[in-house]
């Protein structure tokens, strides 16, 4: 397909017009795929502004800037009218210090590797996994501190740090994440699997069970208990004390102390999650879900809340 010269006019302008410009899926506060995310945060690791543009949102776009940067994918970076290249490139330049000297800033001081404490378990289910002395573990933590944790050889810019005798390989951005990181393996019903947790993670939303949930209400502890159901719902069955989160609702918890303890639950616990998650975005820390929702409950706690 040709490119027109409307498009190819349209395209030039946007890049002209900005010293940085990524052309990617979705925006840079809510990424639509996980290239043009990875893109974005090593972005973010050194700018404080730069454009993005959706390619979503115009599809004509999409595939005008495939065919003008004669590159078939997105995401797509430009730094002062050179076309970089899509999420690899950048990934590589990256860890290697060139994207720092493109986007024409300082090289910043080598980064300190962090500290990490690995379990007796964990170093035993490293050392029987690992397949040959080429292998590393590498530790990936991205912006939402979800982890990654895979063997491989080493890459260029790569952040050793040593724990009981395992080397750990990081980006410079997950090594700055990493302070702390505690890393172990723990069996559970459908088998073993690593746990990494972080002094530094972000606030995630909490699971009740029904039965914490009754010894908080009967305890007299200080919460916010709000039903995300329908009004034809509610009319079947409710859990004593929750609140519709209406319009009235959402007032009262917007209203609400940002370390008050909230608890939301629906029928089954899924719009209830959603909910949490929502509240959580908007600076809540101390939220939880009703696993399993008023089902659980009558099913649990108290049998005479009608199931349906």
């Amino acid at each position: 397909m040709s490119l027109s010269e409307p498009m190819r006019a349209r395209i030039t302008t946007i890049i002209r017009e900005n010293d940085v410009v990524l052309f990617m899926k979705g925006t840079r506060t809510m990424p639509q795929c996980g290239f043009s995310a990875q893109v974005v945060s090593i972005l973010d690791e050194h700018l404080p502004t730069y454009q993005t543009v959706d390619v979503l949102s115009d599809p004509a776009l999409r595939d005008g800037i495939k065919e003008f940067s004669s590159w078939p994918t997105i995401p797509q970076l430009y730094i002062r009218g050179e076309f970089i290249g899509g999420c690899d490139i950048v990934k590589e330049l990256h860890a290697t210090g060139e994207l720092v000297k493109a986007l024409g800033l300082a090289q910043g001081a080598p980064q300190a590797p962090p500290a990490i404490r690995v379990t007796q378990a964990a170093l035993a289910a490293f050392a029987a996994a690992r397949e040959s002395d080429a292998d590393f573990v590498h530790i990936e933590i991205d912006p939402s501190f979800n982890y990654g944790l895979y063997f491989g050889p080493r890459q260029a810019g790569d952040v050793e740090a040593e724990a009981g005798g395992v080397v750990f390989l990081l980006d410079r951005a997950s090594a700055r994440r990493a302070e702390g990181l505690s890393i172990d393996f723990v069996e559970g019903p459908s088998g073993g699997g690593f746990k990494l947790e972080s002094p530094n993670d972000p606030p995630k939303v909490k699971q009740l069970s029904p039965a914490a949930l009754k010894a908080m209400l009967d305890g007299g502890e200080a919460l916010e208990l709000f039903d995300v159901r329908t009004d034809q719902e509610r009319n079947i069955a409710r859990i004593e004390g929750a609140r519709r989160l209406d319009q009235e609702g959402q007032q009262r918890l917007e209203a609400l102390a940002k370390d008050a303890r909230i608890v939301f639950h629906c029928h089954h616990g899924g719009r209830s999650q959603a909910a949490a998650e929502h509240y959580l975005a908007k600076g809540f820390r101390n939220v939880y879900n009703l696993q399993g929702g008023i089902d659980a409950w009558s099913r649990d706690v108290d049998p005479s809340v009608p199931r349906y």
